[in-house]
């Protein structure tokens, strides 16, 4: 598998595998239609509760923290690192 290192095809990927990787998990997914904004989705999830997320791409270092506006709305981060093409649930801790 060829290493991908532009940046924005690397989100681009992102978003892709943590759908499918939501809809493994039993969550059904609605992704936002344009480029900008606090949320790339939302989902639903298997019990029913609606969720804001926020796709990061990581290698394991230098992630940002949410932004005001992503706290206020209860935005939650999902993880993907390029490399293992694995998904998972930041735990906030702010």
């Amino acid at each position: 598998m060829q290493k991908i290192t532009d940046s924005n095809r690397i989100g681009d990927i992102a978003e892709f595998y943590a759908v499918t990787w939501l809809w493994d998990n039993g969550y059904e997914v609605f992704v936002n239609a344009g480029a900008t904004g606090p949320v790339d989705m939302i989902c639903v999830d298997p019990e029913g509760d609606v969720r804001f997320l926020d796709i990061k791409s990581y290698r394991g270092t230098n992630l940002k923290g949410r932004t005001d506006t992503q706290k206020k709305l209860n935005v939650r981060y999902v993880h993907f690192n390029p490399d293992t093409r694995k998904c998972r649930f930041v735990e906030h801790q702010e």
